[in-house]
């Protein structure tokens, strides 16, 4: 898939939960919704996007995938 339809997807996802006032309840909110609705390879993808500068991630976004970078 495109990284710019992941970061699209992502950042959606991650507007979603900004609303959520408290941070860490949002950032748990985004990591959770990516890992069980997105496939391996599109997770893979968005982390390895990450690691390489992606910087159009929402920082709610970024924050959830360097948490599934760490614990696969």
């Amino acid at each position: 898939m495109d990284n710019s339809n992941l970061v699209k997807m992502a950042n959606n996802i991650g507007a979603f939960f900004q609303s959520e006032p408290e941070h860490d309840v949002a950032v748990s909110g985004v990591e959770t919704h990516i890992r069980n609705f997105w496939e391996p390879r599109m997770r893979k993808q968005i982390v390895e996007y990450l690691q390489h500068g992606g910087n159009e991630l929402l920082d709610i976004v970024a924050e959830a995938v360097k948490r599934i970078s760490q614990k696969p």
